[in-house]
């Protein structure tokens, strides 16, 4: 833990030198996130409601997505730049050093510009929390701390995933962006929302909707407690990620650059 806040540390600083172009950089990732919930804010000033939620919901449902993401972009930069490691050979360096290959790839790269939409989802969820979007209890403050934690866990082994596949292919595969990148864009809304084969997607191949669609339906008293569980559930989907991982690792071939 000492060496992995060291590594945090020299990538905060590093981040700091030109902190015009941090804080623009900060300015332009709120921007875009803000501006994909405005498109809530229009559609809710005009009907009311979207399947039953409110605003104050949609806003903490949101709230919980858009922290996810970027916790897992901010700490996991360096399964994400993957594929520069491997056609660099800076992989070939990495399985040199005395350390853990998943160690040294998470302290690769970070992206402390992504703190600026955890400081956002923050501002939405203690909104939301205030303008009485759940009738809460300490289960449910539970609960909602897990949704956090585990979809940032679950973003972060889609990240890892992606990464395994360039092993293989030396290149992203830019059909995962769909589960990486889109929820920041569809995670607006309760998965619920889209119908039951994306419900059914997001609940057993990709587990998004335990930490999102499931654990709200408790919040919001519309489903029953054990719904709130389903977050700690979904952290088996980093079992398959760490095998792939290991797969991975073992089939890797130098690129010679």
């Amino acid at each position: 833990m000492k060496l992995y806040l060291k590594f945090l540390s020299i990538h905060m600083r590093s981040a700091m030198t030109y902190r015009a172009s941090f804080f623009l950089s900060c300015l332009g990732h709120l921007l875009i996130t803000t501006n994909v919930f405005l498109s809530v804010v229009f559609l809710l000033d005009r009907f009311g409601a979207i399947g039953g939620y409110t605003m104050p919901q949609l806003s903490l449902c949101y709230a919980v997505i858009l922290s996810g993401t970027s916790l897992a972009e901010c700490f996991a930069r360096g399964f994400d730049a993957f594929t520069r490691i491997l056609s660099e050979a800076q992989f070939d360096r990495i399985m040199l050093r005395p350390r853990s290959l998943f160690f040294q790839v998470i302290c690769q790269d970070m992206k402390p510009t992504m703190l600026a939409r955890v400081l956002q989802a923050a501002v939405m969820l203690a909104w939301g929390i205030n303008a009485g979007a759940v009738v809460w209890t300490p289960l449910k403050a539970l609960v909602l701390a897990l949704m956090i934690l585990c979809g940032a866990g679950i973003f972060f082994g889609l990240f890892l995933v992606n990464a395994c596949i360039c092993f293989f292919t030396l290149e992203h595969v830019e059909t995962l962006n769909i589960f990486l990148d889109g929820p920041r864009e569809y995670g607006k809304y309760p998965f619920g929302i889209y119908g039951k084969p994306v419900l059914l997607i997001l609940t057993f191949l990709v587990p998004l909707a335990l930490v999102q669609h499931w654990p709200l339906q408790y919040l919001f008293d519309r489903g029953p407690a054990w719904y709130g569980v389903l977050p700690v559930v979904s952290l088996l989907f980093l079992i398959p990620c760490a095998l792939l991982w290991q797969l991975g690792v073992r089939h890797y071939r130098s690129t010679g650059s």
